[in-house]
């Protein structure tokens, strides 16, 4: 990467550059954006390639429990999402799928789920999911259908979910159910259910355009102990949206570094291809775009680490978090079509470095929220923060 003057600005403390300069020379020698057909054993063996090099402790919170800090640094998981990302797409996935499937454990675990999870998660022995979508239920999270009936000493749940990442190869999974205790969103509770607990099954396996683990999950009189619920009954829609306001703005992270990589290509691909006499950066054409793909990702580092680090500071980021995902992954779209472009018929090869990061970027803007959801939070935020201006008034 030419470009690593960011690592200066303010939103940074040292120890970041340095986790950032770290990383970049780990990835460039052990991680490879070529993965072979066999997405599955790519993942675990990227799963325990993090572990081993303890970059997936990190993602899990505290130390007890094999993590770097007693709280996630939001910063620190947008620079290895980011970083991953620029390297390699599954690479990046594989990091976050280990957050994002324990966060919840993290967040709102007992001690001894946190015991019984975490140190293997942390070390990459054990693969987590983070199941709450569902054929109906999206987005809009308080139309889950999938159910957990309290039986004595053990939930029964029935149901299913789907676009589950991890789904087929995961070890354990962080399920949302509803319980009954309300109505919509507040009658939802969160479990910890193991792989092979009886009654549990992976229906199908789901194909996309930029391969991952990916399933639809099916529970038939599945019974998890009471021990396994995270938080209180009830409190599961509160447990999903904590343990997405953590990992949301990483997403943005992750189409920062797509888009990164996609500017380094162009780059490189302008100054060497040479036509009519001059090469395709010569054309004004070209250093126009050269612009506006520069503005969008600055732009969009801006949002990311101002969101990470208001977080940090322990501040609510729930309109800042919307902004650098539906940014971020918006303007990663266009700059690495604009790469793509510059590549022409290249462009378009299987397997070309744009050609997969085209790929992978669709998915970015739908998953975890997708833009127009985004767009509504914003939205929803700002007319209550100025509700609460005038009240003040």
């Amino acid at each position: 990467m030419a470009d690593r003057s960011y690592l200066d600005w303010p939103f940074f403390d040292s120890r970041h550059g340095e986790l950032q300069q770290a990383l970049d020379q780990w990835a460039a020698t052990h991680i490879s954006d070529a993965h072979g057909h066999d997405v599955d054993q790519a993942c675990r063996d990227l799963v325990k390639q993090l572990g081993d090099a303890g970059w997936l402790r990190y993602a899990i919170g505290g130390q007890a429990y094999g993590g770097i800090h007693d709280v996630i640094d939001t910063r620190a998981i947008c620079m290895l999402r980011e970083t991953l990302a620029r390297h390699s797409g599954l690479a990046d996935f594989a990091f976050a799928m280990q957050g994002l499937g324990s966060g919840a454990i993290s967040l709102f675990g007992t001690p001894a789920q946190k015991e019984a999870y975490l140190p293997a998660v942390a070390s990459g022995k054990k693969i987590a999911a983070f199941a709450l979508s569902e054929p109906e239920a999206g987005s809009d999270v308080a139309s889950m259908q999938c159910a957990a009936t309290l039986d004595g000493e053990h939930y029964v749940l029935n149901g299913e979910k789907t676009w589950i990442s991890n789904g087929g190869i995961a070890d354990v999974y962080v399920v949302f159910a509803r319980t009954g205790e309300a109505p919509g969103a507040r009658g939802i509770s969160a479990f910890i259910v193991d792989a092979d607990v009886p009654g549990f099954d992976i229906a199908e396996r789901i194909d996309v355009i930029a391969p991952h683990p990916l399933a639809r999950l099916t529970f038939n009189d599945c019974r998890i102990p009471v021990t396994q619920r995270i938080g209180e009954s009830g409190q599961g829609f509160k447990v999903a949206m904590a343990t997405l306001d953590v990992f949301r703005t990483s997403v943005a992270a992750a189409a920062l570094g797509f888009a990164r990589r996609a500017l380094d290509e162009a780059l490189q691909r302008a100054t060497t291809r040479r036509m009519f006499q001059q090469t395709l950066a010569d054309f004004q054409l070209t250093q126009a775009k050269f612009a506006h793909m520069a503005m969008a990702v600055d732009s969009s580092a801006l949002l990311i680490y101002r969101a990470a680090w208001q977080r940090d500071q322990g501040k609510k980021v729930t309109k800042e978090a919307a902004m650098a995902k539906l940014t971020a992954t918006e303007s990663a779209q266009q700059v690495i079509d604009a790469a793509l472009q510059m590549f022409g018929g290249l462009g378009v090869v299987c397997d070309m470095p744009v050609e997969r990061l085209y790929r992978e970027i669709r998915a970015l803007r739908i998953y975890e929220g997708a833009s127009e959801v985004q767009q509504l939070i914003i939205g929803r935020e700002l007319l209550k923060e100025f509700a609460a201006a005038k009240t003040e008034e």
